[in-house]
């Protein structure tokens, strides 16, 4: 006979199967047909995931993890993590080139962060006699691949700012709005030595700095998320480079964080091999936990697909592969994009976890279920109402497989 908990488990995922057939009538949700943003519900976002490249309402926002309690060591929750946060679709460089280079995002970092991502992903390169980021070809930033300028002088902030959108000034912004929010950066670090520290003192984020000297060693846990919303210690920066924690006191990443293989590799089903430069998985001497799920060459399309199911599922592999830890950042490339909860489910789930093994108590938030099949906001044809019905039909079976998952994933 099964545990009562689990009986209790099931019972209330088939309530939901349930529910998910006569949901209440305000605004669109997740899997309906849409046109714009201004068409879904709160928390949503209209994208071209649906059969045939439709657009659907899916899920932007993952549930504020916060909400679990801010008792708990800041390695015990999950965030929301952006892979080249700063590289946007249609982006021009500030330089006045075309980007030529792959894109990762749709937004803003303002508009990430106000949809609820926690962690930053930034390429930083030494180009035109100033820090900007950048993807590059052989290691060299070029015209057509500098996205946006950071800035390393005080005189020319706000210049920057105007013309670039200062990436940084934005996070500075956000911080300075919003006092109870943590952000963590995390550079693959290609400038060389002296170049940060000046641009992170121009930036006027060095008040919320988290020194390295009060960072957990050997795997302890880190402080209690109040206290660093207390003390405003609140923001992590991470650098790819080691020499740097000693000689600029930013954090070397792989001292305190494991993280898988990114690309390809890192998206093979039942597999969650390390990075070549981070310690293994298992390594209990680092406490923090990155899940990286995106491809080699970033699809828009491709990742409606990969931001779903098999990011879920990839959740228990890494989990596994870590020594029974769920990540504390799940980074995708476009985080809006799914055919359904998407990266913000997979955040949902994580932090649900993590707060059942803490108060004993399973509060793994389920997906807004879709509600009846819906013209699109702005009106259809018949023709275009039997697509629309056929298409709502099928998300509706892929919200049941998902949810089918999500239930597997309960009763681990």
């Amino acid at each position: 006979m099964a545990p009562p908990g689990r009986l209790l488990l099931s019972a209330a995922v088939v309530l939901l199967l349930l529910a998910a057939q006569h949901p209440a009538a305000a605004g669109q949700q997740v899997g309906d047909a849409c046109s714009s943003d201004a068409g879904c519900g709160a928390g949503l976002h209209c994208s071209p995931c649906g059969p045939g490249g439709d657009k659907i309402c899916t899920r932007a926002k993952p549930i504020d993890p916060a909400t679990h309690g801010t008792g708990l060591p800041f390695n015990n929750y999950t965030w929301l993590t952006t892979h080249n946060s700063y590289a946007l679709a249609g982006a021009v460089s500030a330089t006045g080139a075309a980007i030529i280079s792959p894109t990762n995002q749709e937004d803003t970092v303002t508009a990430q962060l106000k949809n609820g991502v926690r962690g930053l992903m930034l390429d930083t390169y030494d180009f035109n006699n100033d820090v900007w980021l950048c993807h590059s070809f052989g290691g060299t930033c070029y015209n057509i691949t500098a996205f946006v300028r950071l800035c390393d002088q005080l005189n020319i902030l706000l210049s920057c700012v105007l013309k670039t959108i200062n990436v940084l000034k934005e996070i500075q912004t956000f911080l300075d709005a919003n006092p109870s929010e943590v952000i963590t950066i995390f550079l693959e670090d290609y400038t060389a030595a002296g170049s940060l520290p000046k641009v992170f003192k121009a930036s006027g984020l060095m008040k919320y700095w988290f020194p390295v000297d009060k960072m957990p060693k050997s795997g302890g846990n880190w402080p209690l998320l109040k206290d660093m919303i207390s003390q405003n210690l609140r923001l992590l920066v991470f650098t790819s480079k080691k020499s740097k924690e000693a000689s600029e006191g930013i954090a070397y990443e792989w001292n305190y964080v494991v993280e898988n293989q990114y690309g390809n590799e890192g998206m093979v089903p039942g597999k969650c091999p390390s990075r070549s430069e981070s310690p293994p998985m298992d390594s209990k001497s680092q406490s923090l936990v990155l899940m990286n799920f995106f491809t080699t060459d970033p699809s828009q399309t491709g990742v409606c697909g990969n931001n779903s199911a098999p990011l879920v599922s990839m959740l228990k592999t890494c989990h596994d592969a870590s020594g029974n830890r769920w990540p504390n950042y799940i980074a995708v490339d476009f985080y809006m994009r799914s055919d359904g909860g998407g990266a913000p489910l997979a955040t949902d789930v994580a932090n649900g976890h993590t707060a059942n093994s803490t108060f004993g108590t399973c509060v793994i938030p389920p997906p807004p279920p879709p509600s009846k099949a819906s013209k699109p906001d702005s009106g259809g044809t018949k023709a275009g109402d039997a697509s629309a019905a056929l298409a709502q039909s099928n998300h509706q079976w892929s919200f049941f497989l998902g949810l089918s998952s999500l239930l597997a994933l309960l009763l681990w």
